[in-house]
């Protein structure tokens, strides 16, 4: 079972998220960051089953429509640890960080 690590910069992006979704005043957000952290969670068994993306990195979709995030991480096999380095909503255009 891999081990997961979240960079430091990921708190930025739940407050971001949160902010958001205060903004929009949506019911339960902790709902919302729930799923996302219970779809992180995922990748301790599967920690391949996102998408390649750039440079080695893999993108983890999570949701979908106004629910929908990316999570943006490295897995290291030779360490048996994910990176996690940003998450995103699916319809920002890029990472603030990664």
């Amino acid at each position: 079972m891999a081990h997961i690590e979240l960079a430091p910069e990921i708190a930025d992006d739940f407050e971001r998220i949160l902010e958001h979704l205060a903004n929009w005043q949506i019911e339960r957000p902790e709902e919302r960051v729930r799923e996302i952290v219970e779809a992180i969670d995922i990748l301790s068994h599967s920690p391949l089953i996102g998408r390649p993306g750039h440079a080695g990195k893999r993108e983890l979709v999570i949701g979908r429509g106004s629910h929908g995030y990316v999570a943006l991480y490295r897995y290291h096999a030779e360490i048996d640890t994910v990176f996690v380095l940003a998450i995103k909503s699916q319809r920002e255009a890029g990472y603030s960080h990664g």
